[in-house]
């Protein structure tokens, strides 16, 4: 007997072992979480997918990226969906779109389902997410998805191997170097050692960089900045590091069987179908200069009249009253007295800008004047956030900090778009797909 995986897209995979099929972090759409678009390129028959019959879908965190209400909105609802998630918020929805069969994960806590032992393994960042082992024809796999790992904790899974193969997260995204380009580290991009340190202990014969196939739209800047590693330099640098390991890229679609004697390719998943050219690899330009605000902003439509009201409000009042509702990290720069500049772009380019007196858990409107922090963003970016549950790395953020010793993160407007928000994307989606009548 052996082990059939097959890769969907991103995190996404089936598994397949004497006909019981289970999905991992199942996406079926294209582009995905607002402006992730499949890279490579990929269709996806939808009628097919709903015929298809999956055990159990497993979803490791709530990241829309990962757990997308439109892809899981073409599964049998007797699906059952195990979820590692902390907030029951998550799992209120999700029975709300129908799911009869919901669970919570537990890390160390096994679930079988036919053939399959999969059992949630603790992350470096446990409030979030979980990675996977799954355990089915005599195979053992880890799938890291996302996650980074504590040293105690590789030191667990090595004890549990040996690993047949491990799904290795292999992209250091950079959203901090979007956010805010001129603290950009312009260094050649490097692995970071732990990865290749972790990758030893564990000593898999089979290493699949994971997760991270998406670019964003074909005119954005982040596609030469956010992703800095290949897929040939990651092939190169863990067969360097493991010269037992053998790296192996798998493209949306593809699958292979495993077993105790290697591993051979099978028929592709017949429900996504490649596009184009599947062999390409991220062009990652270091130095390249960022475009201004006011030319991103044109690549978006234009909000109506009673959007770009709902954005001017939230910036007169709404953003105010939340940001009094909040504490303030420690050791925040706004701990004194600052001037802040908001400047919000229309589809022409054109900025409005706001300025506002912040000290402390206190904001006011003020008069222009010289701003010690700065912060610029499409008016459309805004509004997706506050109606759609846009995500932080796709709104085009611009943040200039009043130090070089601030956090990004303390920008007023991404702490009131995003600090305690749970489930802003899947309550947008879940609100979409029931329609006005309420019926799913």
């Amino acid at each position: 007997m052996a082990l059939r995986i097959s890769r969907i897209l991103h995190a996404g995979y089936v598994f397949g072992c004497d006909g019981v099929d289970i999905a991992f972090d199942p996406i079926f759409e294209n582009p995905f979480s607002r402006n992730c678009h499949a890279f490579p390129d990929v269709r996806f028959d939808h009628a097919r997918i709903r015929e298809h019959k999956f055990a159990a879908v497993f979803i490791s965190h709530y990241h829309d990226d990962h757990c997308s209400f439109d892809s899981l909105d073409l599964l049998d609802r007797a699906t059952p969906i195990y979820m590692y998630c902390l907030f029951d918020e998550m799992f209120d929805m999700l029975r709300e779109l129908g799911f009869t069969n919901v669970q919570q994960l537990r890390t160390n806590v096994p679930v079988t389902v036919g053939p399959f032992a999969v059992t949630p393994r603790e992350a470096l960042d446990a409030d979030v997410d979980a990675m996977f082992q799954i355990r089915a024809a005599g195979m053992n796999v880890l799938n890291v998805v996302d996650a980074w790992i504590a040293p105690d904790v590789v030191s667990a899974l090595a004890a549990d191997g040996p690993w047949d193969m491990v799904l290795w997260p292999f992209q250091t995204m950079r959203e901090i170097a979007v956010l805010s380009p001129s603290r950009a580290d312009h260094g050649a991009p490097a692995l970071p050692e732990e990865f290749i340190e972790q990758l030893r202990e564990l000593n898999p014969r089979y290493v699949v960089p994971s997760s991270c196939q998406f670019v964003q739209e074909p005119w954005s800047w982040y596609n030469h900045a956010m992703f800095p590693i290949t897929y040939a330099q990651f092939e190169r640098d863990v067969e360097a590091g493991l010269p037992d390991a053998r790296v192996l890229r798998l493209n949306p679609s593809v699958s292979v069987m495993l077993d105790a004697q290697g591993l051979t390719f099978t028929d592709p998943l017949a429900w996504v179908a490649p596009v184009g050219e599947q062999d390409v690899d991220f062009d990652y330009r270091p130095g390249m200069a960022a475009p201004p605000t006011s030319e991103i902003a044109r690549h978006f439509p234009a909000l109506s009249e009673s959007e770009a009201m709902r954005v001017l409000a939230w910036c007169h009042d709404g953003m105010l009253e939340k940001y009094r509702a909040m504490e303030l990290p420690e050791d925040s720069y706004f701990e004194e007295p600052r001037l802040w500049r908001l400047s919000i772009y229309d589809h022409t380019g054109a900025a409005i800008d706001f300025h506002y007196r912040i000290c402390g858990d206190t904001i006011a409107a003020a008069q222009a004047g010289p701003a010690s922090w700065l912060t610029e963003v499409p008016a459309a970016k805004i509004f997706a956030a506050l109606e759609r549950g846009e995500s932080l790395t796709s709104m085009y953020v611009r943040v200039s900090p009043g130090d070089d010793s601030a956090d990004v993160v303390d920008d007023p407007l991404i702490r009131c778009l995003f600090n305690e928000v749970f489930g802003a994307y899947q309550a947008a989606q879940l609100k979409r797909l029931k329609g006005v009548d309420g019926s799913t």
